[in-house]
């Protein structure tokens, strides 16, 4: 058995984050959506997904049948269980979205969703649905498993049930509050001493929560990932570094990202109206349906000291940020500038700050990752073209 997350036409709503993954490769609560199917269905999970990413992430072996999901479905039990059920040919559907199928040699019965299925329909769901996700990973996670003591001089306030420490991780004085939502805290992660958390939170394997920081949930802090001064309502998918005073709200950094100290973003307009953002779909600013809304930025991406990110701003794969004054609010993927203008990033100079950054961490930057990187720099040369005409507010 095998279970195949493929991508249908909604992929480049998630971007810039899935210009360098697939969906079903996106943190969406404590797990990836590809972890959180691999945990529940137990059988070996592939992504079907666009050519560029293919060396980095193969599709599935042709021999043995399993199930097709919808790499933007994740999972509930009631959904779970319907997708259980399906017969060989059989379809799970919500309306006229296929949410997931059994593969047969014919086709077989289409099946309406019992109960409404989570489905992610663009990349501030992240954020704006988080809380809904980390509870249901804290759930699959944690039923029938004991936690590790909290230790010494660690203050909980609200259900202790919903607090849960993995093996490894150091907890040192701090205050914990899980009256809204769970606390997850991974395997040889760490909070030092003074953070204030409420949850719900998840912090990653190996990711630190540095002194004194502030944590207002449902925030993801993803592996690896250190943070520092106040977060809200964000999502950091691993190995990104926000480790200094400065605000991040209601914001999603994708991989390998940094923001320099005192990095600030803006999350709620002055006359408090809607949010527009740019969509890569469509190609233009459009409403968000959102008053709240931050800083998205992908892979790679960085900005210098004192950066002031403007509501609603999107940033592209390995964007460089720096100046005075709030940057356009379309950075386009390998740029390099702010305020005051913008230039192309060389992707020489990209790939080697990349593998800088991940040397650091122990991690290699291999030549398939470059491969991607260098198709991901040729295919948004458009958005380098035509930034300085398309600002918005």
């Amino acid at each position: 058995m095998k279970v195949i997350l493929f991508e249908d036409d909604r992929s480049d709503a998630f971007a810039p984050l899935t210009l360098t993954r697939p969906v079903g490769e996106l943190r969406a609560g404590i797990l990836t959506i590809r972890e959180k199917w691999l945990r529940i269905l137990g059988h070996p999970v592939f992504h079907e997904t666009r050519p560029h990413l293919q060396e980095l992430y193969p599709p599935a072996p042709a021999e043995g049948t399993g199930y097709r999901i919808n790499a933007r479905l994740l999972p509930t039990p009631a959904v779970v269980d319907q997708i259980r059920a399906l017969a060989a040919g059989d379809r799970l559907l919500e309306g006229s979205t296929v949410l997931a199928e059994r593969e047969g040699a014919s086709a077989g019965q289409d099946h309406a969703v019992h109960a409404p299925a989570f489905l992610l329909q663009q990349l501030t769901d992240l954020f704006a649905r988080n809380g809904e996700a980390i509870q249901g990973d804290f759930t699959w996670l944690t039923a029938g498993r004991s936690s590790q003591p909290s230790g010494p001089g660690v203050t909980i306030i609200g259900p202790v049930e919903r607090l849960f420490i993995e093996e490894g991780a150091k907890v040192l004085p701090c205050m914990l509050n899980t009256e809204a939502g769970p606390v997850y805290i991974g395997r040889h992660a760490e909070i030092m001493e003074g953070c204030m958390v409420r949850g719900p939170l998840a912090l990653g394997e190996q990711a630190t929560l540095r002194m004194g920081t502030r944590i207002y949930g449902p925030t993801t802090i993803g592996p690896h990932c250190r943070v520092g001064g106040e977060v809200s309502n964000s999502v950091m998918l691993g190995y990104s570094n926000k480790g200094h005073d400065g605000f991040l709200g209601n914001s999603v950094l994708g991989e390998w990202c940094n923001l320099g100290a005192d990095t600030n973003t803006s999350n709620l307009k002055n006359n408090y109206s809607e949010v527009r953002a740019w969509d890569y779909g469509r190609q233009a600013f459009v409403p968000t349906g959102l008053t709240f809304m931050g800083l998205i930025m992908g892979d790679h991406g960085k900005s210098g000291i004192n950066t002031m990110f403007n509501t609603g701003t999107v940033a592209g794969v390995a964007a460089q940020i720096f100046g005075g004054g709030f940057p356009p609010k379309f950075l386009p993927s390998f740029s390099w500038g702010g305020a005051e203008g913008l230039e192309e990033y060389r992707l020489e100079e990209a790939l080697i700050t990349a593998h800088r950054m991940m040397s650091r961490r122990h991690v290699d930057l291999t030549d398939a990752m470059r491969r991607m990187l260098t198709e991901v720099f040729r295919i948004t040369a458009g958005e380098r073209s035509i930034a300085t005409l398309r600002q918005g507010c």
